[in-house]
């Protein structure tokens, strides 16, 4: 296995780990959407070294996300 894609893999854990709402294919589909722009070739086509950048903004935003406090319940 590449460096690249090992990487991709342990990211992918991660937020699988933080957002488990995420379906796979459904995670799968929006990275290739941020790594390539909304065609639908972009999964079929992308490679590990276009996926990594755009995991670890994806990554970036999970991890922001569950930094957040939540809010008080209404009473």
């Amino acid at each position: 296995m590449n460096p690249s894609r090992d990487e991709l893999l342990q990211v992918i854990a991660e937020i699988s780990r933080l957002a488990p709402e995420l379906r796979l294919g459904q995670m799968i589909a929006n990275l290739a959407m941020k790594a390539r722009g909304p065609n639908v070739e972009g999964i079929w086509d992308c490679e590990d070294e276009e996926f990594l950048p755009a995991a670890r903004r994806l990554l970036e935003f999970y991890r922001n996300r569950a930094a957040e406090p939540v809010p008080a319940a209404a009473e």
